[in-house]
């Protein structure tokens, strides 16, 4: 390997980083994480910190489980790749896809597709959307409901029912068909709702009102994150996914939980859908399936769609679809071995104890700085803090001020994340109380820096 200052001179200079603009990191180079151990990351320079971001919601076992690394060594020896494309199949596969489905049975699902990531998920969830309804003699439904805010990954169709327009404008034209309804944001909102019942109930009657505008009969699916991540970490009120539920059943629409942050425990609750009390058409995962040990998502489906594809006779219910990496069978060893120890650890009660500890945390922090107009989550190991310059005027707080708090914060001894302006923290579900004390000791620095 080069040598630090060799690496530190090619830093960004060949390699694109997602999420990014290429001459702005050519110009600030990024931090080069270097190592990890349990919850904590460090840096080419020997700095090390908590890792509040959790690698990016996904490194919910922390970066040391020998069980899973087992795993995927003892794999990599035996049968280190072979296609699951039509005809041949792996063993790991198999006993995977009965984990995963097992796992999210009290979810109502029943059937497993296997991807390479997140965004992966999301598009195959859309297209196999689609093509149940053409099954069912329905081939003009194809429009998309999505909520603002929302993320859905980098693909054409994630990227179409995303709600936000940074993912968005520089690529469009995007799929067409694709339509967005106000998040239920009780900070910001166009309804000036501030209570989250009544602001459930706009948005509800809101997506009403687009199905029946659209036509109910043109419309496949709605898909929205049980809690939305990247967009901020938006709670809806415990009524949403309820009413979204019942609108969808009464139009004949699917609906499809975006799991890929809130799966596997990150909620305090095995799934985003089950914390919320609803039962969805499919379920997009990635993330905790493997903690980020190896890249794979899945794409789960009830008995109900199941049934549609596998009853079919004419030969249009084949999926002509899937990633030369789906069922992987290393990412498959690494499926079955995470899951187990995800269950084992029993990670959503830690991740519900410690999300608790953490959100009452910034609640305090809240009352000490002014430019906190917003704490959000609450609900298991997903929080935000959204920073303004005026609390009365909730105006956003400027880059450069965001970037000295998040500074100042990663050299007290915790890496967070911004995200527009707020600060984002998803941190490894195995966190302890003392940990969860570091994150708020540090934030408090960083909030001092602005």
């Amino acid at each position: 390997m080069k040598d630090i200052q060799e690496l530190k001179d090619l830093n960004a200079r060949q390699i694109w980083h997602p999420m990014g603009h290429p001459g702005d990191l050519q110009a600030n180079a990024p931090t080069i994480i270097d190592c990890a151990e349990g919850v904590r990351i460090t840096d080419i320079d020997g700095h090390e910190t908590i890792d509040a971001v959790g690698g990016l919601w996904c490194a919910n076992l922390g970066y040391s489980n020998d069980v899973v690394k087992q795993a995927i060594s003892d794999q990599l020896s035996k049968l280190p790749y072979y296609s699951a494309f039509a005809g041949t199949s792996n063993a790991p596969a198999i006993e995977a896809a009965e984990t995963v489905v097992n796992f999210f049975k009290p979810d109502g699902m029943a059937r497993a597709f296997f991807t390479s990531g997140g965004s992966d998920s999301v598009e195959t969830a859309l297209r196999l959307s689609r093509q149940y309804h053409r099954l069912r003699g329905q081939p003009q439904r194809i429009k998309f409901l999505s909520l603002k805010k929302g993320y859905h990954g980098t693909h054409f169709g994630g990227a179409s029912v995303n709600g936000n327009a940074r993912f968005r404008t520089a690529y469009e034209p995007l799929l067409p068909g694709c339509y967005h309804l106000p998040s239920p944001y009780s900070y910001r909102n166009p309804f000036n709702e501030s209570d989250p019942a009544k602001l459930a109930q706009l948005v509800a009657q809101a997506m009403e009102d687009e199905i029946l505008f659209q036509d109910p009969s043109t419309i496949a699916a709605f898909i929205l994150e049980p809690i939305q991540g990247a967009g901020g970490v938006i709670v809806y009120h415990e009524s949403f996914m309820k009413l979204a539920r019942d609108i969808c059943d009464k139009y004949g629409i699917l609906m499809i939980s975006d799991e890929v942050i809130t799966g596997f425990g990150r909620t305090g609750d095995w799934s985003g859908a089950r914390h919320w009390g609803v039962q969805p058409d499919m379920m997009t995962t990635a993330k905790g399936i493997t903690s980020a040990y190896f890249p794979v998502g899945a794409t789960l489906l009830n008995a109900k769609v199941a049934e549609t594809f596998e009853s079919d006779q004419s030969g249009e219910g084949g999926i002509f679809h899937g990633y030369t990496y789906s069922a992987h069978p290393v990412g498959m060893a690494a499926v079955n071995a995470c899951l187990s120890e995800t269950v084992r650890l029993n990670l959503k009660s830690n991740a519900a104890a410690r999300g608790t500890q953490l959100h009452n945390g910034l609640k305090t922090l809240q009352e000490e700085f002014d430019i906190i107009g917003d704490v959000r989550g609450g609900h298991g190991l997903m929080a935000a803090v959204e920073l303004v310059s005026d609390r009365d005027a909730k105006t956003p707080m400027d880059m450069p001020s965001l970037k000295r708090a998040h500074k100042a914060c990663y050299q007290s001894g915790t890496m967070v994340r911004m995200g527009g302006n707020n600060l984002l923290m998803s941190p490894p579900l195995t966190l302890t109380e003392a940990d969860v004390s570091k994150i708020l000791d540090d934030l408090r620095v960083g909030l001092k820096a602005i």
